[in-house]
């Protein structure tokens, strides 16, 4: 008789062991750089305003096509991942931005500067929801939250790199000397993956695809499981068909999909805009270096910001932890452009501005992928962060419309705050939507609170 194995009960039985250890540092290896590239630029547009003799308003697209990219990416990639496979698209996506970002490195005008920001960005937008919706599907229940939100930081501590790495280089060898260095790392991440990585155990099930690959990797991490001989592998899940993206509406998924598409809208608007736009307000008052390490704070307190969010939320649950970080970030953002803040003081709100928005989004990210089951889990984070790359695309431009139109920081910090406050009602809503005692939407055992 044919034995039927579930794949997502094997990998919760077992143990967290080196195999799964490996795939987690190669995805966070891969978020490390996503976040330097996507970063960079706001560190380095005072130096490149000042090289090329740029009106500061003029680099609101440069900052923003980058972000239009990767909503193409995020919404594009996450589909073909939900179809061709997680790992094709993460390795391609890497290589492809690598390749891109050297170009970056060699642009000699505002216009072909832009222009390579946004192709960057299609191929950015391939790594985020694929890397952490990877994590998740190798991870045990019992650790799996954790673990999305642990690894989705290693965007915020590649934002973090590309702060110190620009404080330092810039003087040394000018702003293009970043790019160069951004390039070459996630090229090396790319050839070791194409090695290393393996393909998501539930797709292959899912998909019906590869079963001597499948049997190999979960060998790695359960292995009577894999000696099973004959045996049939399963996900307790179907296989939709039709246009992905629709199915995130079925199923009583509608108004839970809206909120958070709304959510991950106001929260990237606020986070493109701080990251972008804060070492360039700094730098009218302060060097270039110290501007840089401004930036560098706010991603600082992200990174800080994500762990002990997850902590809180293993604890707590996300609706209760996430609404009060959006309330505080709120009032943080309204506080940075007080005229004549003491530096020690602007450094303190800063980071607690960066601690909930920045922190927060990574358990936006976790949040998404536990209420989406296998066949939407790439496309379900994606089309989040697609949506909310919009309000990443709005941020930086609204921004330099208003720097352009004259308008004091603290005007423009005080309008920043609104979708903060926007975002701190929207996650409080979801207790109506996701509620306590359904913590895991069907139990579908690929991924649960």
């Amino acid at each position: 008789m044919q034995r039927t194995i579930d794949i997502s009960e094997a990998i919760d039985q077992s143990k967290i062991g080196a195999f799964q250890t490996g795939i987690f540092i190669l995805c966070a290896l891969c978020l490390i750089m996503d976040g330097f590239d996507v970063q960079a630029l706001g560190y380095l547009a005072p130096a490149i305003i000042k090289d090329w003799s740029l009106p500061p308003a003029q680099m609101g697209p440069v900052l923003s096509a980058a972000l239009v990219g990767i909503l193409v990416g995020s919404l594009l990639f996450s589909m073909l991942a939900d179809r061709f496979g997680r790992r094709p698209v993460l390795i391609v996506a890497t290589l492809f931005f690598s390749l891109i970002t050297l170009w970056t490195g060699l642009a000699a005008s505002i216009s072909e500067l832009r222009l390579a920001r946004f192709i960057a960005g299609v191929g950015l937008g391939g790594i985020m929801p694929n890397a952490v919706a990877l994590v998740g599907e190798y991870t045990p229940r019992r650790r799996r939250v954790l673990m999305m939100i642990v690894v989705s930081n290693g965007f915020n501590v590649g934002a973090i790199v590309a702060g110190l790495v620009s404080a330092r280089m810039i003087p040394l060898f000018g702003w293009r000397s970043v790019f160069y260095f951004g390039a070459v790392l996630p090229l090396v991440i790319g050839l070791i993956m194409l090695v290393l990585l393996p393909e998501s155990l539930q797709f292959l099930a899912v998909r019906g695809k590869n079963p001597s690959k499948l049997r190999k990797w979960l060998g790695r991490i359960n292995r009577e499981a894999a000696q099973a001989g004959n045996a049939k592998y399963v996900v307790r899940e179907e296989k939709a068909q039709g246009m992905p993206l629709i199915h995130l509406f079925y199923e009583g998924r509608a108004i839970g999909t809206s909120l958070l598409w709304i959510i991950n809208f106001m929260n990237l608007l606020n986070l493109y805009f701080l990251a972008s736009w804060l070492p360039t307000v700094v730098s009218a008052s302060y060097s270039i270096q110290t501007s840089a390490l401004v930036g560098t704070t706010l991603q600082t307190g992200g990174t800080l910001g994500t762990f002990l969010f997850a902590w809180l939320i293993g604890r707590i649950g996300f609706v209760p932890v996430l609404g009060t970080a959006f309330t505080i970030a709120c009032l943080s953002i309204a506080f940075i452009g007080q005229p004549a803040l003491p530096l020690a003081l602007l450094f303190m709100i800063v980071f607690s501005a960066g601690f909930c928005v920045v922190g927060g989004q990574g358990a936006v990210n976790a949040l998404a992928a536990t209420y989406y089951p296998t066949h939407l889990r790439s496309t379900g984070v994606g089309s989040g962060l697609g949506i909310g790359r919009i309000g990443g695309i709005v941020g930086p431009l609204f921004a330099g419309g208003l720097i352009g139109a004259g308008w004091a920081p603290r005007e423009i910090f005080y309008a920043a705050a609104i979708p903060a406050a926007i975002s701190a009602v929207t996650m409080f809503s979801l207790r109506w939507v996701m509620k306590p005692e359904r913590p895991a939407i069907g139990e579908t055992q690929v991924l649960a609170h």
